[in-house]
């Protein structure tokens, strides 16, 4: 019963994170970029094991802001020699059930986890091991008229380039 349940919530949110979708709202006020705006871009590669609970943390330091937020993205393939970066959360269905790629923040630290369905350790060892994410600290001035699931619109809009992302 445990797992019917697990699989039905999981299921709901899929549904609910593919069905959501209208018309953007209305722009909020643009805020100056002062001297104390950061806006940063980090790249980790994650191993999702038992001993870690499939999850892996990261401190920020410094702290961000309360307004600021992250974005995450999981690099998904590379297509004529470009990378393909897609937004998280990630959902991904198999025969055994459902998968996904989340995260979760503060302003202290951030974490990127992996959820399933199912026994992890039966998928193939390049859905666990030496995943590749970008983290992008999104200010709380940023435009809303950037499509946040194009990570280089979002880095150009932020004028950060290649040269910017600290790996960690």
């Amino acid at each position: 019963m445990k797992k019917f349940c697990s699989v039905f919530v999981l299921a709901v949110m899929a549904v609910f994170t593919l069905s959501c979708e209208g018309p953007r709202g209305p722009q909020g006020p643009q805020g100056p970029a002062g001297p104390d705006t950061i806006s940063e871009v980090f790249e980790v590669t994650a191993n999702f094991t038992p001993s870690n609970n499939f999850q892996v943390f990261y401190d920020l330091n410094p702290s961000i802001y309360a307004s600021d937020v992250l974005l995450v993205y999981e690099l998904a393939g590379v297509f004529n020699g470009n990378d393909i970066w897609k937004l998280l959360p990630q959902v991904y269905t198999f025969n055994q059930g459902i998968m996904q790629y989340n995260f979760d923040f503060t302003q202290h630290d951030f974490s990127i986890y992996m959820d399933a369905t199912f026994d992890p350790m039966t998928l193939d060892s390049s859905w666990r091991m030496n995943k590749v994410f970008r983290i992008v600290i999104v200010p709380g001035y940023f435009s809303t008229q950037v499509d946040v699931e194009d990570i280089n619109a979002v880095m150009s809009e932020l004028s950060l380039g290649e040269d910017s992302i600290i790996h960690l």
